[in-house]
């Protein structure tokens, strides 16, 4: 399978703080991969880097076969890099309709094909996105990152804090876009059960170095306490 992203000893650092010492991961297409670590691992600043919110200080980010290194967020986007990034930040003041709208790009994920996996964003089409509970935050923000039809969805912890019932639901929509869907998911989640379920590999993260690396049901209890405090 080639790569559809591929991070080699990648390295980063907020102003002279350090982050990353050197990451390496790849996932194919529609391939599901596991970014796991115990929280500071540097999990989210490899989100940041992938997306081009952060610049790499060294190795390499390819998606595509193209160089990620000289692109602006907004260009790696459009390559088809889709993030729903944690804390859900929607658009509060539009409606689910506005904001599923707003990110729309072509391809087969529309505003009907949303609503059919989160029937609930159909209920509150016309409703402000500020009035919606967390689990419907978070539903519209998944549906808003397909409604730009990437090749790679990035979840950063998309079931944080959330009611175990709208948990079930949210997983429950990720299990059917692997199954339906080529594009490729990378996932950041503590639930081993429930990423264990979507995910065929994973990659541990430790003080902002890949320490392990290989099929997610090969992660030992012994192995997730030491690396995820589990």
């Amino acid at each position: 399978m080639s790569a559809l992203l591929k991070l080699e000893n990648v390295t980063a650092a907020y102003g002279r703080a350090e982050a990353l010492f050197g990451v390496s991961l790849e996932i194919g297409a529609g391939e599901t991969l596991a970014l796991l670590g115990r929280n500071g691992m540097g999990k989210s600043t490899t989100i940041r880097v992938i997306c081009r919110l952060l610049r790499e200080s060294g190795g390499r980010v390819r998606f595509a076969g193209r160089d990620l290194a000289p692109l602006p967020p907004h260009r790696a986007a459009r390559l088809g890099i889709g993030l729903v990034p944690e804390g859900r930040r929607v658009f509060a003041t539009l409606t689910v309709r506005e904001n599923l709208i707003a990110a729309a790009r072509p391809g087969p994920w529309d505003q009907a094909r949303v609503e059919a996996l989160f029937p609930r964003l159909a209920e509150r089409r016309d409703q402000r996105a500020a009035t919606l509970s967390g689990g419907e935050q978070q539903m519209l923000a998944i549906g808003r990152a397909l409604m730009t039809n990437p090749r790679l969805l990035i979840l950063d912890e998309a079931t944080e804090g959330l009611a175990p019932v709208v948990r079930a639901e949210i997983w429950a929509a990720l299990s059917a876009l692997r199954g339906e869907s080529e594009m490729a998911l990378l996932v950041v989640d503590k639930s081993l059960r429930e990423l264990g379920r979507i995910a065929s590999r994973a990659v541990i993260l430790e003080k902002g170095r890949s320490v392990w690396s290989g099929p997610i049901g090969e992660i030992t209890p012994a192995l997730a306490h030491r690396h995820l405090g589990l």
